[in-house]
């Protein structure tokens, strides 16, 4: 039969270009997948974010470049039914033909493209997940306070995943899940302001601090001065140097470090979801011998409750997101020569106007200089001031957060947060009538000088000082109880 006698026939149903680009997205998808799988379980640790990426964003290119592939297919035939054609047509590859083994060649290397592409792409967005940029940055608003305080912490280079993901297979299962939850929660707007600390899903210490921090260590005394300065009109300077006894090691501890002496173990129950209200505490000694302390009021059975095993972060609990108080923060631009010491009641001033309630940021930063200006009009030495106490703000308050110093405890030391009084406060009693020692001001440091002056600095006194506060002698009272790190409570 002559071939213009011959009947004709319709392309395939699958032979469209709908079908054709949904098969690409799908072996891209699919590809994609392959990949990232193997990076996930090969890879040192684990990303929360590669769940999202592997078991999440993979996977649905590759379904939807079938749904995709299959619609071409019923838009075709749809065509084909409403032509008449129902004859179709057979691929047919000639490599006799020049024509055909162009276009095999062509579409052989770009399949070859389109894998290297989706190689390299999928691995690049990988090595994203796992920068801190991207945990700090990708969800701006939630992760903004956050990500500002890590970057002038001591841990700044200190990858974010290196504490916030865990090891094994329980871990690996918890963060894909919680991968999942951030971007919905993203996405939707419903996450917690200011986000919730502690962390419950925290990696131990044992698995993060202790991988630089050796706990054997001792770190005997260590000699600090803390400079400030009063909110009276003269912003008078009082300076205190201590000698901190930390101490630490093994086999035999000594000072602040003892609770994470190795032969010891601290147990405890905690009152609240910020660990600052211990109402029992429980101690094993290298002889394994268990001694329970608890406030007068706590009657409960500890069975009851989450008992808690003391470890690093129960004190250093904001080691990579630390918010200064704007007390600490205006001392230390004082003392840096930022804010001008002479400048009439500068340092109360400046305080206010941080501790000021704020909307938005924008609406802080305005109002930190109107304020000043309007309290000193005209003044030249107020300017560096202004600029400083901006500064300040924009790294330590977040107002669409709602995070500042106020929603998170500082457990070093004893200041603005109970810290250390959290159980050494003189009300935790054994069965057998012993308590757990109530600290006074040179149980943990010796107070080496203290004053206003030089002359009062020089005054160095090997066995400690008696504290005073300001002007007068007292050393029975919780520092918190009064310093809140913006103005002294009533």
């Amino acid at each position: 039969m002559p071939e213009h006698d011959k009947p004709k026939t319709a392309p395939g149903p699958f032979r469209n270009w709908l079908t054709l680009a949904g098969t690409i997205i799908a072996a891209g998808g699919l590809l994609a997948f392959l990949l990232l799988f193997a990076i996930d379980i090969t890879a040192h640790g684990g990303n929360p974010y590669m769940g999202l990426l592997a078991y999440v964003v993979a996977p649905g290119f590759m379904l939807l470049g079938i749904a995709i592939a299959f619609l071409g297919v019923w838009l075709h035939r749809r065509q084909l039914r409403k032509a008449g054609e129902s004859k179709a047509s057979r691929i047919t590859i000639d490599l006799t033909r020049s024509r055909d083994r162009k276009i095999l060649a062509g579409a052989a290397f770009g399949a070859a493209m389109f894998a290297m592409m989706t190689a390299v792409g999928s691995y690049e967005t990988y090595r994203y997940t796992e920068s801190n940029q991207f945990c700090g940055q990708a969800c701006h608003t939630p992760m903004k306070p956050e990500y500002t305080a890590y970057q002038k912490s001591p841990h700044a280079r200190v990858d974010c995943v290196e504490c916030h993901v865990g090891h094994g297979a329980g871990a690996y299962v918890k963060a894909k899940l919680n991968g999942v939850h951030q971007l919905v929660g993203v996405i939707t707007g419903d996450y917690h302001r200011p986000i919730k600390t502690p962390i419950p899903n925290m990696r131990l210490a044992q698995e993060t601090c202790e991988q630089c921090h050796w706990p054997n260590k001792n770190s005997g005394q260590l000699d600090k001065t803390y400079h400030h300065f009063l909110a009276d009109e003269t912003n008078t300077a009082f300076a205190v140097r201590l000698s901190l006894n930390v101490g630490g090691g093994s086999p035999n501890p000594g000072g602040i470090h003892w609770h994470m002496n190795q032969a010891n173990k601290v147990e405890y129950i905690a009152a609240d979801e910020q660990r600052q209200t211990i109402p029992w505490v429980r101690v094993t000694d290298a002889s394994g011998r268990k001694t329970e302390y608890r406030v007068p009021d706590f009657t409960d059975a500890p069975e009851k409750h989450e008992v808690r095993t003391m470890d690093c972060m129960d004190c250093h609990n904001r080691p990579a997101h630390q918010f200064s108080a704007p007390n600490d923060s205006v001392d230390n631009a004082i003392l840096a020569g930022q804010i001008d010491r002479t400048v009439p009641w500068i340092k109360s001033n400046v305080v206010a106007v941080l501790t000021a309630e704020y909307k938005t940021e924008n609406e802080g930063l305005q109002g930190i200089a109107s304020r000043l200006k309007e309290l000193y009009p005209g003044e030249a030495r107020v300017e560096p001031a202004i600029a400083t106490a901006q500064a300040i703000f924009k790294q330590n308050f977040f107002p669409e957060m709602k995070a500042d110093w106020r929603a998170y405890p500082d457990n070093i030391g004893h200041k603005e947060w109970p810290g250390c009084f959290r159980c050494h406060d003189g009300q935790h009693k054994s069965t057998d009538g012993r308590m757990i020692a109530a600290s006074n001001c040179n149980s943990c440091h010796t107070i080496l000088a203290q004053g206003s002056t030089e002359a009062d600095m020089q005054k160095l006194e090997a066995k400690g000082h008696a504290f005073f506060h300001i002007d007068a002698v007292n050393e029975d009272f919780s520092c918190n109880n009064c310093h809140t790190g913006g103005f002294p409570r009533e």
